[in-house]
């Protein structure tokens, strides 16, 4: 039996941690994800300050991590302050996947975007990552359209969020 998942925030040398392990692995495996290189806690801390991390801990490991944003201008310019929190760099550490963290991972998302009093969470993928879009839609986010993105073409995806 595995431990429960416990949640930390602010954890920015953690949250690397999980983030390039994810990146070398995904390289390995000859699908890279995000280069290692840019994975650094150092350039992460550029556009994911360290209180936007959110970290899942299974006793004294870190599993997961993700970042959650503010605004997220560069993929979503059309939006209003205040209308969501934008998941980004969401990553279950090698050693720990296929154990249904992912979806650990977006409901801990959800429930912080609802006490944030946020009625969407929303995030954007690689185009051509087509398991990670199965696995958004697969939780229940809705695909919004493409767009071209820093030289990169994501789909967006929005979520919902009743409050309680």
């Amino acid at each position: 039996m595995t431990s429960p998942l416990h949640f930390t925030q602010g954890d920015l040398p953690a949250a690397a941690g999980v983030v390039g392990a994810t990146a070398r692995h995904q390289e390995a495996l000859g699908r890279t994800l995000w280069p290692p290189a840019s994975v650094t806690p150092e350039r992460l801390a550029r556009h994911y300050p360290a209180p936007t991390w959110h970290v899942a801990w299974r006793a004294d490991e870190a599993v997961g991590a993700f970042s959650l944003l503010s605004s997220d201008p560069p993929f979503w310019p059309d939006d209003p302050p205040g209308e969501a929190l934008y998941l980004h760099k969401l990553a279950v550490h090698p050693a720990a996947q296929g154990q249904g963290l992912a979806h650990a991972l977006l409901s801990h998302a959800v429930e912080v975007t609802r006490s944030a009093g946020r009625p969407w969470l929303k995030l954007d993928t690689a185009a051509t990552r087509s398991a990670l879009q199965r696995l958004y839609e697969t939780f229940g986010f809705e695909r919004m359209g493409e767009r071209d993105v820093f030289d990169f073409r994501v789909v967006l995806y929005r979520l919902p969020i009743p409050p309680t």
